[in-house]
């Protein structure tokens, strides 16, 4: 009997360890996952703040086509959604010289020696729409898969923008830094390049950071394109010291294709598109 009782008193242990290692699991589960959770939360609150903070707008991926997304002039997601037309009424339009051309006031755009032409002196017509360039994309991505093997993870984080957008982008600019400070570096709608489908903003995977940033400039990846972007058709638009030509500040994220050769005769006289072409 006493042999019968201890065994029945140790079964009795027995179980009330299992039902107590059962209840213990219980609980560190809940708490695992309730830190889980706590832990998804705040990264997901983190990366919000980032990306809300900074993002180039009109990110175009490797096939060509926008994603979604949303910010400043220059994301890795989407091309900015053109204003409704009540936003473009409250649009401050930019002032014009009297007998300055206007993108209302031509039908066609200038081309010099075959090369389309986009500047402060010569703007597009507002209903210019072409989209991007195939030509440019095709280019671009052999200038990726290039630049993939020297360690770049290129990406054209804008390129096409219509009218409207710039409208809305230029107004910002205008609104956030005067007319000409938003003038040394943002375009006015008519006159952006990004229009004609063939300008690139290039910047680098992983980089956004740099993104139509001054600091892309000091990048191993800014430093191959400029050295290496001809081949594939594409000039630095904006070098440095040209802005008294160009009209703009050094950008050594914007990219305008010409094609191979002409690229490679700009690049080779070290001018700029407006003093290669005499105009």
């Amino acid at each position: 009997m006493r042999k019968e009782r201890l065994f029945i008193n140790k079964k009795k242990r027995t179980k009330w360890w299992i039902s107590l290692a059962v209840i213990f699991t219980i609980l560190v589960g809940a708490s695992l996952g309730t830190l889980s959770m706590y832990n998804w939360s705040v990264n997901q609150a983190i990366q919000g703040l980032f990306y809300n903070t900074k993002q180039p707008v009109n990110v175009a991926d490797d096939t060509g086509e926008e994603n979604p997304s949303d910010n400043n002039e220059e994301d890795p997601t989407s091309e900015t959604p053109d204003p409704s037309e009540d936003e473009l009424d409250d649009v401050t339009p930019p002032t014009y010289g009297e007998n300055e051309k206007t993108p209302e006031t031509i039908e066609e755009p200038t081309f010099v020696e075959d090369v389309l032409i986009s500047n402060k002196q010569n703007p597009i017509p507002a209903t210019y729409d072409p989209g991007e360039s195939e030509e440019a994309r095709e280019a671009f991505l052999a200038m990726k898969a290039a630049g993939a093997a020297e360690g770049f993870d290129l990406v054209a984080f804008s390129t096409y923008r219509s009218y409207d957008t710039q409208v809305r982008l230029y107004s910002e600019y205008v609104e956030d830094y005067g007319q000409d400070e938003a003038d040394r570096f943002s375009a006015r709608p008519g006159y952006s390049e990004h229009q004609t489908g063939l300008s690139f903003d290039i910047g680098e995977v992983g980089q956004e950071i740099h993104w139509a940033e001054d600091s892309f400039q000091d990048t191993a990846a800014a430093h191959w394109l400029n050295e290496n972007a001809h081949n594939f058709g594409f000039i630095l638009r904006y070098p440095e010291d040209k802005e008294h030509i160009t009209g703009y500040k050094y950008e050594a994220w914007h990219f305008r294709y010409l094609g191979e050769d002409l690229a490679t005769e700009v690049y080779n006289s070290e001018l700029t598109l407006e003093e290669y072409l005499n105009i």
